[in-house]
């Protein structure tokens, strides 16, 4: 092999530090924000870096280069990272009388400021619903509308807030609810509502989260502006709130003695310290039965996973689907569940 040229030098450089940043991210699951705010900031880019150092092997193959080893040898290391960002395998698609099957969307206010230009929105969701028809339905950022066709659902449990429009989590089901309540997080409109509905003479506990926004929009002009230092700061600051929120929901969720889903927007990904410690000994729905990236947030950048559904042992996952559908600024989720014998 010759020698690198002043280029491929260059290049090496750069390369040589993405790889460092992803083998960094791997501890991010273990690093709280609280302690390491600016740190676990970095889990917003693991996509990023999984992506790039993927590309870094082919250009230094390409070139028959040895520098390849690098970013193979990290991007090895975090084998279940990498497969956690894109599942190769087909769905699983198991139809079973049996199954459960819970949607999750963060509907943003049923697109009530036309952040979205379509003057049918509200009836294509509808539409959507319907054909799709969750017997559970989990939404964040919901508000009432009467447009939106939910008649399927004879149960539900509601939580609004907010004095000018009033909004926040909702749980529609086809199955009688029991049970049902808040978990207010201080400060903040962002919660959690659990709803515990019975199916034949199990009671489910259903869990809808909603933790606080980091407010990033890659499509708005207050991005591009916004200083790096600042934009580290504030994202650090939300996931230190994240980290309490999340603390607040565990210490509610582990006195449940229910069997348990969790439906939610972590506005996290499945790379951070937060999604660690709510999925715990769970199972994440699109890592056991999903495919492709899995994507459920419009960030043009690179595909994001935020929007999750997490089962305990107590269920089979049979199916995962994410919509493709631009409805919100985020994309539904649906999975089939099945309680065990």
């Amino acid at each position: 092999m010759r020698k690198l040229k002043i280029f491929e030098k260059f290049v090496f450089v750069i390369n040589s530090l993405l790889a460092f940043a992803l083998l960094l991210s791997y501890v991010l699951p273990y690093v709280e924000p609280r302690k390491f705010a600016f740190l676990s900031v970095l889990s917003l880019a693991v996509p990023f870096l999984i992506i790039v150092n993927i590309l870094f092997v082919v250009y230094w193959l390409l070139k028959v280069k040895k520098q390849l080893v690098l970013s193979l040898l990290i991007l090895v290391l975090g084998y279940n990272y990498v497969f956690s960002l894109y599942k190769f395998t087909a769905s699983k698609n198991v139809d079973d009388s049996e199954n459960i099957s819970v949607m999750n969307y963060n509907v943003r206010l049923f697109n009530l400021f036309d952040w979205i230009d379509n003057p049918n929105l509200k009836e294509d969701m509808s539409t959507f619903l319907v054909n799709n028809n969750p017997d559970i339905l989990c939404m964040q950022e919901y508000r009432p509308d009467e447009k939106i066709n939910l008649k399927a659902y004879p149960y539900k449990y509601i939580k609004l807030s907010g004095k000018k429009i009033k909004n926040g989590q909702a749980i529609y089901t086809k199955f009688p609810i029991i049970n049902s309540g808040s978990i207010e997080f201080p400060d903040t409109s962002n919660n959690a509502i659990f709803a515990d509905i019975v199916k034949n003479q199990d009671t489910i506990r259903v869990y809808n989260l909603h933790l606080e926004s980091s407010r990033i929009d890659p499509n708005a002009e207050e991005f591009s502006k916004e200083n790096s230092q600042h934009l580290f700061k504030r994202v650090g600051s939300t996931f230190e709130k994240q980290q309490s929120q999340a603390e607040q929901f565990l210490a509610h969720r582990n006195k449940c003695t229910f069997k348990t889903i969790i439906s939610g927007d972590f506005n996290n990904t499945a790379y951070s310290y937060i999604y660690n410690e709510i999925k715990g000994d769970m199972k994440d729905t699109f890592k056991q039965a999903g495919n492709g990236f899995g994507r459920t947030f419009d960030f043009k950048f690179f595909p994001v996973r935020i929007d999750f559904v997490l089962v305990d042992d107590a269920f089979e996952i049979n199916a995962f689907k994410t919509f493709d559908v631009m409805y919100s600024d985020h994309y539904p989720v649906m999975a089939k569940v099945k309680l065990k014998d």
